[in-house]
């Protein structure tokens, strides 16, 4: 790689931008989240772990039966094939990053996203 990829060059927009690993020929893949109070994507699950990695704000975490609040530095684990979510809980707006341990997104909504949600759906299924 010549230059280095700045994240407004990926696709998303204000609360998002993907990373798509096979694009580039690496083998992760990240989502760059900022989102405001009361935002994130509804409950899911991946066949590999995703890790969160929270550099603003507060969040609450749902893995599977477990509810943990996180903050800027803290890192939080979503093992492969667990059902998870997490909602900006906090006055200010999320930011992390979610490192998805594949080269592609591979993603099966639980529950059915809204309008507003759209800019977590992408092309993830």
């Amino acid at each position: 790689m010549e230059q280095p990829i700045h994240a407004d060059q990926l696709p998303g927009g204000s609360s998002s931008r993907e990373f798509e690993g096979k694009a580039y020929g690496a083998g992760l893949t990240l989502i760059l989240v900022n989102v405001e109070t009361g935002h994130g994507p509804n409950l899911h699950r991946h066949p590999y772990e995703e890790i969160f990695v929270v550099h603003a704000g507060t969040g609450r975490f749902f893995v599977d039966e477990s509810e943990v609040q996180a903050r800027a530095g803290d890192i939080v684990i979503a093992p492969a094939g667990t059902a998870h979510r997490f909602i900006n809980s906090g006055s200010d707006r999320l930011q992390l990053t979610a490192i998805h341990h594949n080269a592609n997104f591979v993603t099966e909504w639980l529950e059915p996203l809204t309008p507003d949600q759209r800019y977590w759906s992408s092309e993830r299924r």
